[in-house]
């Protein structure tokens, strides 16, 4: 379409050219054309507004991770700008497409360092796949489609497109961008034909899963695929979705406090396939589970980008393919004898389960037993969310993932996620329950946002890890510096009235018994909901207390 418009809706209308139907915000006049934009097509995109930058911009991040498609969000510049990093950091460690418009100056105020004035691509560079201003209000369509491509091409990643006020104030008559193609690279015969030679000579082959661009589909071709040649499977860390958890062949999580039996087996394996995954620091406990540059297990590695392989590690069989196509090809694969292996798999399942059997902790509440619960009660599609914090362990170990799309959790660490991914989860999956696991920390970063839950009819379930401590540090701090405790302490409000105030449900939780209760009032109320879980401080993880902390420490 050519048609004499303003830069704002210009902009808004190529947006609708590359399918984009929900948007997240927090409002600024620096943009206010592209709102204008926004109200014309009302009806074809949803706006999202939050009360605060970094969780649009972490809302907009998981729209990213569950859709496949980039999630988009607007912030002013200055503070709405800075505040918006780290949902673009996010999006950049766990490689997922996004797009962030930031309001900016106009150009006949630029380098004078005018109100909230920030060189923007300079700002974001290491933060984001590509970090531009567009200048010329004519060129909005080849910046929104480069946007684009860019965002969903090769890994992967966040795109940040600063817009002058006087360029979206603009006019131009210009035809529309056309729908963005991405490449799909996948494995050639001969690629496929010496993985299955690998495979055919190995004894003790592992592999490991992860990473963004997943099908239904490519998940089934790898179950068939696993099934097909008796092979192990893990997931790395914060992608467990991948493989359902209760497949016999499914051993565990590849990431932070590994079973000791699965790390070995990553170490000891003499071919490691790794599809998708990174293979980054959490996934490798620190570099120590495959040596760099060259592994000593032979390695295939399967990525999107020929940019990524050989980053760090030389592999054996370097693949570039996305995962459908290598999904597909490995399902199609004549398969090899895996006799050899296949008793070393039930063994790694068992020692999976015995792993994941019930730990006692100090307390009356039992935080085993409410994971159990929900691994027996949650719907077959539940989706859940976290942010950071030791109280993620009890979900990552204990909770039993099914399929894809059933976690939205940040690979970067980041704090302050679960709530907001959890809210766009709703909102683009209504009839499914949402469940976020948020730390007590970890929950006040984002806590303001049941306002938007509220605003926007999504009735999400917080479960809020109360210990009254940043616990993940607390335990690093008595390890280093036993009882020196200073700067770890937070005297926390009643986040049942909390959630109450906001015209939501809340709930505490003292002991496992009276969690299902409160969980299924919750369900009933179809209000978003907070449930407290008052824990007792000793209880730093699931292993260990502080007082063991200390003790070992002083014996160190």
């Amino acid at each position: 379409m050519t048609v004499d418009r303003e830069g704002g809706r210009l902009l808004v209308e190529q947006l609708l050219v590359q399918g984009a139907d929900l948007a997240f915000c927090v409002p600024g006049e620096s943009f206010l054309p592209v709102l204008d934009g926004l109200h014309e097509h009302r009806d074809r995109i949803k706006l999202v507004v939050c009360r605060h930058e970094s969780a649009a911009a972490n809302m907009a991040e998981a729209h990213g991770k569950i859709t496949g498609r980039p999630g988009l969000c607007f912030v002013t510049r200055g503070p709405g700008a800075t505040q918006a990093c780290v949902g673009v950091h996010t999006a950049f460690q766990d490689s997922t497409p996004m797009i962030l418009f930031v309001g900016d100056v106009g150009s006949d105020f630029r380098d004078r360092e005018a109100f909230q004035e920030v060189d923007f691509a300079a700002m974001f560079r290491p933060l984001a796949k590509w970090a531009a201003r567009i200048d010329s209000v004519a060129r909005i369509p080849e910046y929104i489609a480069h946007a684009y491509a860019v965002a969903m091409s090769g890994r992967p990643g966040p795109v940040v497109l600063a817009l002058p006020e006087d360029m979206l104030s603009a006019r131009a008559s210009v035809p529309d961008c056309a729908p963005v193609v991405v490449p799909q690279p996948g494995p050639t015969e001969g690629e496929m034909a010496r993985l299955r030679s690998l495979l055919e000579s190995a004894q003790r082959p592992m592999v490991v899963l992860g990473g963004p661009g997943w099908t239904p589909q490519a998940c089934e071709d790898i179950r068939r695929f696993a099934e097909a040649n008796a092979l192990p499977i893990g997931c790395a860390f914060r992608y467990q979705d991948r493989f359902d958890n209760r497949h016999s062949q499914y051993l565990g999580d590849v990431g932070i406090g590994i079973n000791p039996a699965l790390a070995a087996r990553v170490k000891e394996a003499d071919v490691l396939l790794v599809i998708g995954a990174r293979m980054g620091e959490m996934t490798t406990s620190g570099y120590t589970l495959i040596d760099s540059p060259v592994p000593k297990q032979q390695l295939v590695h399967v990525l999107g980008s020929p940019d990524e392989l050989g980053r760090v590690y030389q592999a054996t069989l370097p693949i570039v393919s996305t995962i459908a196509g290598f999904a597909k090809a490995a399902a199609a694969m004549q398969s090899v004898d895996g006799s050899r292996w296949k008793a070393s798999v039930g063994q790694g399942r068992e020692s999976y389960l015995a792993w994941t059997s019930r730990l006692a902790i100090p307390g009356r509440l039992q935080l085993w037993d409410v994971v159990d619960w929900l691994n027996k009660n949650l719907p077959e599609d539940a989706i859940v969310t976290n942010g950071a914090g030791n109280y993620a362990t009890w979900l990552h170990r204990f909770h039993r993932y099914r399929g894809l799309g059933c976690q939205v959790a940040p690979t970067s660490g980041a704090m302050g996620y679960g709530v907001p991914a959890a809210i766009t989860a709703k909102i683009v999956h209504p009839k499914r329950t949402v469940v976020a696991f948020a730390g007590d920390g970890c929950f006040l970063m984002a806590g303001q946002e049941l306002a938007t839950a509220m605003q926007y009819d999504a009735p999400v379930i917080t479960l809020v890890f109360n210990n009254g401590m940043y616990g993940t540090i607390r335990m690093h701090q008595e390890k280093h510096y036993p009882a020196r405790v200073h700067g770890t302490a937070i005297d926390n409000p009643d986040f049942a009235a909390y959630a109450r105030a906001f015209g939501g449900v809340g709930e505490v939780v003292e002991e496992a018994a009276q969690f299902g209760p409160a969980f299924e009032r919750c369900v009933a109320s179809g209000k978003p909901a907070v449930i407290e879980l008052r824990m007792d401080p000793e209880a730093i993880t699931p292993t260990t207390t502080i007082a063991k902390l200390r003790a070992a420490a002083k014996a160190g």
